[in-house]
């Protein structure tokens, strides 16, 4: 009943959002119509030159600055690159350079990649980089933590860097969207509030216009060092609701949509003009504890609300099989994901967890421990359109135990977290591998300071663990080290993991040599293109 509910509940609500896109619509229809002849298809008649090519892309999270240091949308519009990226089996790749290796436990030295240009036509050699680096480790501190780097030198192509101590990870960290390549001196030139509006990095792509929150309209770049990008044009657009955003693939508003609703997926699939990319990826979606509050730092009470969820109904019925449920940080199909057997929901062990941590039931049923009942605040965020209906299907389930869980919604979920300590559990979703190794999740999410750690939570068993991790390279200790630190995440219910989603990911059949990978952070390419 709860679960029809809510699906009458979002019939009612795409109704709405309905009206919303045609007032839209309609309201940008003359800046459309004075586009027409910009969309591939629409030369004018007697025309020899070729169709000006262009494409729209929706994201499901806006952004109001396109640091490359601080924000991963600039990589994701292919405005920047990092010196190593992740190829289709999840593995290292050179990009802007071209080879690495290690010298000692503490240096490493990068080889650059010759020939290319920034987009202001200026040399990327490794006086560039090191300066881009530099700039990033000032601006990001969890960036600073990450990479260690104690010192760099750079000469010509070759750029050395030491680190503070062994880093066998470094060249896995160079994934980080925030270690992207920009041009310092562009910045100086520039001022930096116009250079966070419009960066200037390697990428196929440059910003011709960025409207805060709203889109970015990017245009080629043709100096562009793989060869210069199939389409003309590509304005990459923002929209928290995930309704809206389904709509807009439907009414052909946007040609790519990230992170559709998986209720909309079967309208969308009659549409013979679209389909559905629905790609296992390297996320989860989790409940975060607050363990600076008294209540959730006894381990049975995160581990009764652990017992509370259902996971396979998350799947079946929010998910609508566009996921699987998770055991763990990091999905099951990757060399250190947990194959232990998922938890199962358990609301008689969950009270039996609460009665052992002192609550006993009141007249109302309700669970109370010095005369106080039970009640936690749940954060949840629409960027996701699943996670809200998530925070509904455990509050629903963790009354039946005698739990109060009041949902609050919010906009910008990270920002709410860092300025705001008193939540008490959110909803959350993250790239667990996007390094393809799990030391980037474990340091950012487990590490006082960490960039996924809010609170500062600190197991003293898992510091051990991950300090171990980070000061070893052999690639198969590793992966025992990573295992041995995710069995200690789950004996501490350090997080509470629920499902592994598809990235559902809308196409307009019009777009070509295009598709979706699991890292989630190579969306624009020179190589993509329309018919």
């Amino acid at each position: 009943m709860f679960l029809s509910s809510l699906h009458r509940k979002n019939r009612a609500r795409s109704l709405l959002y309905s009206l919303l896109l045609s007032t839209a619509v309609a309201v940008t229809g003359c800046s459309q119509s004075e586009q027409v002849q910009s969309n591939p298809g629409q030369q004018q008649e007697g025309s020899t030159e070729r169709d000006h090519k262009q494409a729209t892309i929706l994201l499901s999270f806006k952004t109001g600055s396109l640091d490359p240091h601080n924000n991963a949308t600039p990589i994701k519009a292919g405005i920047v690159e990092t010196l190593v990226r992740l190829d289709e089996h999840l593995e290292l790749k050179p990009w802007l350079a071209t080879k690495w290796e290690a010298k000692d436990e503490r240096t490493w030295v990068f080889t650059i990649r010759d020939g290319v240009t920034f987009q202001d036509g200026t040399k990327l050699d490794a006086a560039a980089v090191k300066a881009s680096l530099e700039r990033g480790i000032a601006v990001n501190k969890p960036l600073d933590r990450a990479l260690k780097i104690a010192s760099m030198e750079a000469s010509g192509q070759q750029l050395t860097i030491v680190t503070t101590e062994p880093h066998p990870a470094l060249p896995s960290e160079m994934v980080n969207p925030y270690t992207s390549v920009v041009s310092v001196q562009a910045e100086k030139n520039m001022g930096t509030e116009a250079f966070n509006n419009a960066p200037v990095g390697t990428g196929p792509f440059k910003v011709k216009q960025f409207t805060p929150n709203m889109e970015i309209a990017l245009e080629r770049y043709d100096g562009y060092w793989d060869g210069a990008a199939k389409l003309d044009e590509v304005s990459v657009k923002f929209n928290e609701d995930g309704n809206v955003r389904a709509l807009a693939l439907q009414s052909q508003e946007a040609d790519i949509v990230y992170h559709l609703p998986a209720e909309s997926v079967a309208a969308i699939e009659k549409d013979s003009r679209l389909l559905v990319e629905s790609v296992p990826g390297l996320r989860v979606h989790y409940l975060l504890y607050n363990q600076q509050k008294p209540q959730l730092q006894d381990v049975r009470v995160r581990k009764a609300i652990d017992l509370m969820i259902d996971r396979d109904s998350i799947v079946k019925n929010v998910m609508l099989g566009h996921a699987a449920p998770a055991n763990g940080p990091f999905p099951t199909g990757l060399p250190f994901g947990n194959t232990d057997a998922v938890q199962k929901q358990n609301l008689g062990e969950a009270r039996k967890l609460l009665e052992e941590a002192g609550y006993t039931a009141g007249a109302d049923g309700r669970l109370l421990k010095g005369g106080k009942p039970l009640t936690l605040e749940l954060l949840t965020y629409k960027g996701r359109p699943e996670l809200p209906l998530i925070a509904q299907l455990v509050q629903s389930d963790a009354a039946k135990v005698g739990v109060t869980l009041q949902i609050k919604t919010v906009e910008n979920i990270d920002t709410y977290l860092r300025e705001n300590k008193d939540w008490d559990v959110t909803t959350y979703s993250n790239l667990t591998a996007p390094r393809g190794d799990g030391g980037f999740f474990l340091n950012s999410a487990f590490v006082p300071g960490g960039s996924l750690n809010p609170t500062d939570m600190n197991s003293t068993t898992l510091h051990a663990v991950i300090a171990q991790l980070n000061a070893t390279a052999d690639p198969a200790k590793r992966v025992e080290l990573t295992k041995k630190a995710v069995q200690t995440v789950k004996e501490e219910v350090l997080h509470s993991y629920a499902v592994y989603p598809n990235i559902i990911v809308g196409v307009n059949k019009r777009v070509t040599d295009w598709k979706p990978g699991a890292d989630e952070y190579y969306i624009v390419t020179n190589n993509m293109d329309v018919k």
